[in-house]
């Protein structure tokens, strides 16, 4: 994980529609950015339908939330019209930027090893300052955990 205190790597990625987003778009804003490893399966759906309901109370609070997984564009429209997120999803397909938030790791299933996103969250400041950094989240506590950091 990067550590709390220290600048957030900018970075481009395009979302949902296909656009380029950079995370310096933002500044001025406070940003949860979360790292999750799969649109439409059962904790990332959890986890993005947690943030969705939880939006107009982050928005008011002054923030956005931005998700990266290394899924495709064309993914991230139908997670994003399936579950009616409001917020923007990024893919990361060659996981650069997973990489760049040391998010990027070996992981095990079944004694097969592999490389894959763990689930992590960053809270940034207005500045672009890393304020909260939690690893290996539960999918289903994470939004509250945001919110609550935002506070």
């Amino acid at each position: 994980m990067l550590e709390v205190g220290t600048k957030a790597p900018d970075f481009t990625l395009q979302n949902q529609e296909g656009k380029e987003v950079s995370l310096s778009d933002f500044k001025g804003k406070k940003v949860i950015l979360y790292f999750y490893p799969k649109d439409l399966t059962s904790g990332c759906t959890k986890q993005a339908c947690g943030f969705a309901e939880r939006y107009p109370l982050i928005t008011e609070k002054g923030a956005i939330v931005l998700g990266i997984s290394k899924d495709s564009v064309k993914k991230h429209e139908e997670f994003v019209s399936t579950y009616a997120l409001p917020f923007t999803l990024l893919s990361d397909p060659d996981h650069k930027v997973q990489e760049l938030y040391d998010v990027w790791k070996e992981k095990s299933l079944y004694g097969r090893k592999y490389m894959g996103t763990e689930r992590s969250t960053y809270l940034i400041d207005e500045e672009g300052t890393i304020v909260k950094a939690l690893q290996k989240v539960q999918p289903a506590k994470n939004p509250e955990q945001m919110v609550k950091a935002l506070l």
